[in-house]
């Protein structure tokens, strides 16, 4: 297992007219393969990416720090430090804007995208990394900084549904865990806040067949435990703050997350398909998502009643 971090990973300036700030594809530095997770960090008064809109991935933002403006389909709304975003496929072009000192997000996303993202604003549409135009031209970007930036109305006293702040989101399981993603609107994906105290146990040791995992440390640190199958105990990997680890699909290694003596803080996202199935090596049980049952596997002998 590799793990990444959100602050040592490579970087990269992006720079074009209105658009400027330092990138890190995280995701892809750890391993996922039908998710990804870049850092944005975006330099004052500019914005992170052209406005555009996907055909099929759905987004969510996590706001690492600082405080900006969300542009939406021409709108506007302030964002700052622990909000999160969600764009669903085909509702309205987006992008960020931000303020004195700059915003620090971290993007979530899927990889599934059969459809091109429009970029309206830039008059193209753009399937990673190429992009559809009847002549030759500039990147994207440059098309986008062409274009101008776009025009930022006042904020919305209101914020869209699709906006939503960390602490207004109920928080679950005696206070270990807010479900963000789904408050704002996730429907394909999701995004847990989770914190563990010292010594605690995030969600018991499991492994998935179809969705793909992915945890960031945002704060304390902890050990990420791999149980394989067959082992008489888990395999242990220290984590702290910014690691990033990916637990992809399929390959019946389950995995846990235990706190340190100062605590755990982390981000969980994840993808929804009705088709996976879930494993809990430790009590034997198989979550079957479709169809909303439960059972045990015939391997384990001495099982809990479920």
């Amino acid at each position: 297992m590799k793990i990444a971090n959100i602050h040592t990973s490579p970087s990269r300036e992006v720079s074009v007219g209105h658009l400027r700030a330092t990138w890190r594809d995280v995701g892809r530095e750890a391993g996922t393969r039908t998710v990804g997770l870049r850092r944005i960090e975006v330099a004052e008064g500019h914005f992170s990416t052209p406005a555009h809109d996907h055909g099929a991935d759905e987004e969510i933002f996590f706001v690492l720090g600082g405080e900006g403006v969300l542009w939406q389909e021409g709108q506007t709304c302030a964002v700052a430090a622990d909000d999160c975003i969600v764009h669903r496929p085909r509702r309205g072009a987006h992008t960020l804007r931000a303020g004195p000192g700059g915003l620090d997000v971290l993007v979530f996303g899927q990889r599934r995208d059969p459809a091109l993202t429009a970029l309206p604003r830039a008059g193209i549409a753009w399937s990673f990394p190429r992009w559809v135009e009847l002549a030759d031209g500039d990147h994207p970007f440059a098309r986008e900084a062409a274009a101008g930036p776009p025009e930022c109305p006042p904020p919305t006293a209101e914020r869209p549904p699709n906006v939503v702040a960390l602490a207004d989101v109920q928080a679950i399981l005696d206070g270990r865990a807010r479900r963000a993603g789904r408050t704002a609107g996730a429907s394909a994906t999701g995004l847990n806040h989770v914190v563990l105290a010292a010594a605690g146990e995030g969600a018991p040791a499991h492994c998935h067949s179809h969705e793909e995992e992915l945890f960031v440390v945002l704060d304390g640190g902890g050990v990420v435990e791999l149980w394989g199958r067959g082992a008489d105990g888990p395999e242990e990997h220290t984590v702290g703050r910014g690691d990033v680890v990916s637990r992809p699909a399929g390959t019946g290694v389950a995995h846990a997350f235990r706190a340190g003596a100062d605590g755990l803080t982390y981000l969980a996202y994840g993808t929804r398909d009705a088709g996976d199935m879930c494993f809990y090596p430790q009590s034997g049980r198989v979550s079957l998502r479709g169809l909303g049952i439960a059972l045990r596997s015939p391997e384990i002998d001495h099982l809990p009643d479920l």
